[in-house]
């Protein structure tokens, strides 16, 4: 119903514009560049009110079917799956918690970087290291004065890892020969990994959101079409 008494009082803007037009002096009476002149208005007017009604007509039947509620979950949707990968949202899920005991501090921090590299090409979702989320900027470097700097974060053995994914996929991609179970065991000094499969694995370790100081959006993927 708004969409039709709009309609019907833009076209009663377009007759009461050409009346307007002609009883200032006539149609009949006007020069050849003045009636084409006006045509080429009314055109242009009546473009301008066909996209109107069709912007008008397209808002009437997301809103009667829905389909504007739908893109709001679908966004809200994105929103959610945008902060698990940015680590900015508590998460939970089947997964492995791995330990890696390191009595000696043989264990590099190289060693603790390719379990994390593992398990994310195992399709990892989520992932915490000792009480630090880790997300794709994730650093390890040993610490001074023992143990590791997690993003700047000291922590000591034994190292916790918490990884949210398919628990048997994540496992075998710490198992495989030559990864990081042997790595660890080849370091020494009783180093050791233990891997225990969960059904639900509780992340709550929050990431902070970093400013980006050189990378811009590319303004040309806010277009709209191509």
């Amino acid at each position: 119903m708004p969409v039709f008494v709009l309609t019907l009082a833009l076209g009663l803007g377009v007759a009461l514009s050409v009346r307007s037009d002609r009883g200032v002096s006539g149609l009949a009476a006007a020069r050849q560049d003045d009636l084409v002149s006006i045509l080429a208005d009314l055109d242009a007017r009546n473009a301008a009110l066909r996209q109107g009604i069709a912007q008008l007509q397209t808002e009437d039947r997301q809103l009667s079917d829905g389909t504007g509620a739908a893109a709001l979950k679908a966004a809200q949707q994105r929103a959610t799956e945008l902060g698990v990968l940015a680590g900015t949202l508590p998460v939970h899920g089947p997964g492995i918690v791995a330990t890696v005991v390191d009595p000696q501090q043989t264990v590099s921090p190289d060693i603790l970087v390719d379990a994390l590299e593992e398990l994310r090409d195992a399709g990892v979702e989520a992932m915490d290291f000792s009480g630090v989320r880790v997300v794709a900027s994730t650093s390890i470097v040993m610490a001074p004065a023992g143990g590791v700097l997690v993003d700047g974060s000291r922590v000591q053995q034994p190292y916790r890892l918490s990884a949210i994914g398919d628990p048997q996929t994540l496992q075998s991609a710490l198992a495989i020969p030559g990864g990081v179970d042997d790595a660890v065991a080849t370091a020494g000094g009783g180093a050791r990994v233990t891997v225990l499969r969960a059904a639900d694995v509780e992340i709550t370790s929050l990431a902070s959101a970093s400013d980006h100081r050189y990378a811009r959006p590319d303004p040309s993927s806010t277009k709209d079409g191509p």
